[in-house]
């Protein structure tokens, strides 16, 4: 990083990316039983929680078809956000929970050392999630292997946009020259992955940040419509060529490593369960995700068919 790789507490959210927890609906766990028949590991049934939206339901939808797979039991719990999940991760009362590796790892640095504690995510997967482990296992959790797929913070502009320009990177945008406006959260004006990153690393000038929120409609409309230029997004938005937008490559590596990562409670953790859910770290990539998550959203089949039949496709689970 370019700039100070000190902690504060209101730069790392209970979400994914920059505020996926401000996805997520409801206020509490909320249960639901999964098909298995049968069991595996020591015959009890495995609970997969996680929060409650597309990308969420895809992923707990994929754990669990691995699992019953594999001849586990299952039952899923959704809830808001990861302060509400995560103890019941540690305790035992859920199992399994799809997980974001530098938000994950920001989570557990911020409350085993406070809020100045210095980031130990980086934008490696591998050494985010090394560096994780310990604080995770502190909390009886254990953290296994990443995908290549990964939801970070994205930037958007119009097609034409990018055509006329010839953009395909921040680099690209940056090297333009003249401020630009950007719709984004209003929080983005502070952080370091949004706007002053942006500057920082790339030299994106910002003549206003428009409060929109994060992936918003309100936010894709401000960059389609002409009153801003570039839009916060998710690099996993499923509806962005539909909207007619395009990301532009973080060339740079400006944000950090949010790959997906099964948490797994250690009292569960069995050679059996980890070898299952481990299928995904080979197989699973962004572009991957992004098709998942356009097939739920644009096309509203439901998450556990998309899950489902992905994972028959790439042979990982049996017809």
């Amino acid at each position: 990083m370019r700039f100070s790789r000190r902690l504060s507490l209101v730069a790392v959210l209970a979400g994914g990316a920059l505020a996926l927890g401000a996805c997520a609906g409801g206020d509490a766990l909320d249960a639901d039983t999964g098909g298995g028949a049968t069991t595996g590991g020591d015959g009890d049934t495995i609970v997969v929680g996680g929060a409650n939206f597309t990308e969420m339901q895809i992923m707990q939808a994929m754990y669990v078809a691995l699992l019953e797979d594999a001849g586990f039991s299952t039952e899923t719990v959704s809830a808001d956000n990861r302060e509400l999940y995560f103890p019941e991760l540690s305790s035992g009362n859920i199992d399994v929970v799809p997980e974001y590796a530098a938000t994950l790892a920001e989570f557990l640095n911020l409350g085993a050392n406070g809020s100045d504690a210095d980031l130990i995510a980086t934008n490696d997967a591998t050494e985010t999630v090394e560096a994780m482990r310990p604080l995770a296992q502190e909390q009886n959790v254990e953290v296994l292997e990443p995908a290549e797929a990964a939801d970070q913070n994205g930037y958007a502009v119009t097609e034409q946009f990018a055509q006329e320009n010839d953009l395909t990177t921040l680099s690209d945008l940056g090297a333009l020259g003249p401020p630009i406006v950007l719709a984004a959260t209003e929080e983005c004006s502070e952080r370091p992955f949004c706007a002053p990153g942006l500057t920082e690393t790339y030299g994106i000038e910002f003549s206003d940040i428009l409060p929109t929120g994060f992936g918003s409609p309100q936010t894709k409309s401000a960059v389609t419509g002409g009153d801003a230029q570039l839009g916060l997004v998710a690099t996993t938005d499923g509806r962005l060529a539909e909207d007619g937008l395009v990301l532009l490559e973080d060339d740079k590596q400006l944000q950090l490593a949010d790959n997906l990562v099964p948490a797994v409670n250690a009292d569960a953790a069995t050679p059996e369960l980890v070898d299952a859910l481990n299928k995904l770290a080979s197989e699973l990539t962004t572009d991957d995700l992004i098709e998942l998550n356009r097939q739920v959203d644009a096309e509203r089949q439901q998450a556990g068919d998309v899950a489902r039949a992905w994972l028959q496709d790439r042979g990982l689970i049996g017809g």
